[in-house]
């Protein structure tokens, strides 16, 4: 059984346990009494003799009483042992959770430290948690950049149960180091999803500048602010009411290719996915033709196009069309077999930078 969910039972049992002990201290010196005590005052008379504490105070007319005395030391031995217990599994809890809660952290920054080519989500607000969810179900390496710490740990431990670890960062993302603690360096995009434009063009802005390479994708609430996010270096600007238009407009005239797409992307048991496959220099995809590449068998791969490096679209290629270096290909195929086709090109430029 996980230690800390032992010391939360050990916790509750030694709680109950204390209460108990106070309930039937107070009700022996109330008994004993004979109605001379007031209940809240064996009830103090009690605390004070459990933590040992004293005061020096005893109960009015406590000699009268031959059996008082004998309570209070069968209340000081059996109680102080529970009291003892509860103070340690308390202290056990809180030092374990800090531990546990340093050890992650450590973990987590080790863990973002080892990544590349990965991207860095910033936010996750009502926009930014389907961006999570959407990288998660493909795969994707990321890291969540969040200001509310407590809504990232929520989020992994959520995503924990399904045996998925979520990689965050606590902080603002319009901040420089944050976003450096996140890798910004060797990220290959950034998702600025947060709920203000300003704030996503905070942070397109020092995205760009620590690294003019990224990929930068902006959410734009206001029409007028995308200019403003492409001149800061966005390479793409998306506004969520313009797609929910396209969206219910879709839905109204070809409800089935909605249907179907949406089947894609959210089965569970086939997840299926549209991807884009860059081809680098050097790899053997290069110079062979379509049909002779392999992929639906590989990787169970249709490719639906292929963009030239000249920046030209293929769509639908002709089995005979040959495979360029640089080039990209956007493929229809399962999560694994995309996973599969993106480790052999990651092999195949480590052995070509070897």
């Amino acid at each position: 059984m996980d230690t800390l969910r032992t010391l939360k039972i050990r916790l509750l049992k030694g709680g109950l346990a204390f209460g108990f002990v106070l309930i039937v201290g107070s009700l022996g010196f109330w008994f004993i009494g004979q109605g001379d005590w007031l209940w809240w005052d064996c009830f103090y008379f009690t605390v004070i003799t459990l933590s040992t504490v004293g005061f020096g105070e005893t109960l009015p007319h406590f000699d009268k009483y031959p059996h008082a005395r004998l309570w209070t030391v069968v209340l000081i031995v059996a109680g102080s042992g529970t009291l003892v217990y509860f103070i340690s599994t308390l202290s056990a809890l809180i030092i374990e959770s800090d531990l546990r809660a340093n050890w992650r952290k450590r973990r987590m920054k080790k863990a973002i430290d080892e990544l590349r080519n990965h991207v860095i989500v910033c936010g996750a607000g009502r926009t930014g948690i389907h961006v999570v969810e959407e990288l998660t179900k493909s795969r994707a390496p990321f890291v969540l950049v969040e200001r509310d710490e407590a809504k990232a740990q929520h989020l992994a431990e959520h995503l924990g149960k399904e045996g998925l670890e979520l990689l965050y960062v606590t902080g603002d993302a319009t901040e420089d180091e944050v976003l450096k603690s996140a890798g910004i360096e060797r990220a290959r995009a950034v998702v600025a999803a947060l709920s203000e434009d300003k704030d996503n063009l905070f942070v397109t802005v020092a995205a760009s500048a620590l690294n003019p390479d990224v990929r930068i994708v902006a959410k734009c609430m206001d029409v007028s602010a995308r200019p403003k996010l492409i001149r800061a270096g966005a390479k793409a600007v998306v506004s969520p009411t313009q797609i929910g238009g396209l969206r219910l407009a879709s839905e109204a005239i070809r409800p089935t290719v909605v249907e179907f797409l949406d089947t894609m992307l959210r089965r569970s048991d086939a997840p299926m996915r549209i991807e884009e496959i860059h081809v680098p220099k050097g790899h053997p995809l290069v110079g062979q033709e379509i049909r002779r590449a392999g992929l639906r068998r590989y990787a169970n791969a249709l490719i639906l196009a292929m963009r030239t490096p000249e920046g030209a679209y293929i769509h639908n290629p002709e089995p005979h069309t040959r495979i360029e270096a640089g080039a990209v290909l956007i493929v229809f195929s399962t999560v694994e077999g995309i996973e599969r086709l993106r480790r052999d090109l990651v092999e195949a430029g480590n052995q070509r930078d070897g």
